[in-house]
């Protein structure tokens, strides 16, 4: 890909000979005659690299490589000045400049500085696909489930296809922006932007504006032209978190994006082409949303072509463990703690725990635990009373032969959790001569969870 070079500075004949000079040595370049005029083509253009004057009318180069370093800080700045300050210079490259050049400069001494600064951007971007790519490829998903395994076998197809389009389903904490991130940082889109935006956090007028961008005055408070987040991640991946709640209006929008792949911005009457894969994420029902008109129908049909539901943890409680076991290790280096694990008490009952907020309201459990305990085992009452709430009755007081509402015997005298639950599990598979589906109604639990309890228990 070509690289693109933004030259700003008030001397037009200054920006002619670098134009000419960069452009021969295979270089994008382009050129703003003064501050404001700079900052509104890296809005709409973008850059790889600024060569800045200092001194120039309406916003001097300082002001502009402030707002650089703000809003664009992967974006090198090269500072030009006529005047030999050496302590104006060192101080400009204290705010964030990467170099500077003194004017009047050479063609060499311009290339080296510009092939430097590039190559610097290079690395940079490179260490960071690199670390993007190792934390969230799916070998660092947590669990062995089968349905996590299955879940991991999609995305890697998803990722490495043509697909364009995909959603991903799941209730609320089970990780769909992890799939997401997946998809893209596994695919040949990894090098280019992943952007990501919630559609139920803004009002759809301010929705379209983020995600396509606007014209200047298009509406009050435009003052600028801005490229919208479809422009910034072209070649890449746009995540739309929480699709389900896009208002009605803007899913057309969306929906003519994902046929044509052409939109306009809010207040624009010129037809952009963009290049992006559209990972739309929800824990809505959208089938039923469609019913009720919420969604449009064309656009859900468009949407489903690959979807990828991701499990709750209730459905795989047999990746408990493990993730108990990742979330420790973690917590003890940022606490700076040394906790070994669970007690066997504490592990039964988050196994019999439903985890409505699922692998996020598991992480905060263990977080919560490790900040106010300094225990090597933390025990059931390290976790907050939700998860006790089952087994407050079954505190070995009860009458022999007690029985709860569903009918399952419980012992009498003292036991242990985890007794009480392979007991459970017996006499569930009992009641129903061995049925393991019925079994699992019963006990209102899935089949593969049973099924890892009786293995757990040397049921089979």
């Amino acid at each position: 890909m070509t690289e693109r070079i933004l030259i700003v500075d008030d001397e037009k004949l200054i920006r002619w000979s670098l134009q000419k000079n960069l452009a021969s040595e295979g270089y994008e370049v382009l050129e703003a005659e003064d501050g404001q005029q700079a900052l509104e083509m890296l809005e709409d253009e973008g850059a790889d690299l600024l060569l800045l004057d200092i001194r120039m009318p309406h916003k001097s180069g300082l002001e502009v490589l402030a707002h650089v370093v703000q809003h664009h800080p992967e974006i090198p700045v090269v500072l030009m000045t006529a005047f030999s300050s050496v302590e104006g210079a060192v101080d400009a490259m204290k705010r964030g400049a990467f170099d500077y050049l003194m004017k009047p400069f050479n063609h060499d001494e311009v290339l080296l500085v510009v092939r430097k600064a590039l190559r610097a951007t290079r690395l940079q971007r490179e260490l960071a696909l690199l670390k993007q790519q190792s934390e969230f490829g799916t070998e660092n998903f947590i669990g062995k489930s089968e349905k996590m395994r299955e879940v991991c076998r999609l995305i890697n197809k998803i990722a490495t296809s043509t697909a364009t389009t995909v959603l991903v389903l799941g209730e609320s904490g089970t990780g769909k922006d992890l799939a997401a991130k997946a998809i893209h940082y596994s695919s040949d889109r990894a090098a280019q932007p992943f952007v990501n935006i919630t559609c139920s956090a803004l009002p759809e007028q301010l929705l379209e504006s983020e995600l396509m961008g606007h014209e200047k005055g298009s509406f009050t408070g435009a003052r600028d032209r801005k490229r919208g987040l479809f422009e910034v991640a072209d070649g890449g991946t746009v995540f739309l978190d929480e699709i389900g709640d896009m208002g009605v209006g803007l899913q057309a929008k969306l929906l003519r994006i994902l046929e044509e792949k052409t939109f306009r911005r809010v207040g624009g009457t010129k037809d952009l082409h963009v290049d992006v894969r559209i990972v739309g994420a929800t824990n809505r029902n959208l089938e039923n949303a469609v019913r009720e008109g919420a969604f449009r129908e064309d656009l859900y049909y468009r949407l489903m072509v690959i979807p990828v539901e991701i499990p709750s943890l209730r459905e795989r409680l047999e990746d408990i463990p493990l993730l108990v076991t990742h979330f420790i290790d973690r917590f003890n280096v940022e606490f700076r703690k040394k906790t070994l694990g669970l007690t066997s008490d504490a592990m039964d009952c988050c196994e019999q725990y439903g985890w409505p907020g699922n692998v996020r309201e598991l992480r905060n459990v263990i977080e919560r635990a490790m900040i106010l305990e300094n225990k090597e085992f933390l025990d059931v009452e390290d976790l907050p009373h939700a998860l006790r709430e089952p087994f407050k009755d079954f505190d070995g007081s009860g009458s022999t032969g007690r029985t709860d509402t569903t009918g399952f015997k419980l012992p009498a005298g003292g036991y242990a959790l985890r007794e009480l639950e392979e007991q459970m599990v017996r006499q569930a598979l009992e009641r129903t001569d061995g049925n393991q589906s019925r079994a699992a109604e019963l006990l209102d639990i899935s089949r593969d969870s049973l099924r890892y309890k009786m293995r757990k228990f040397g049921m089979f």
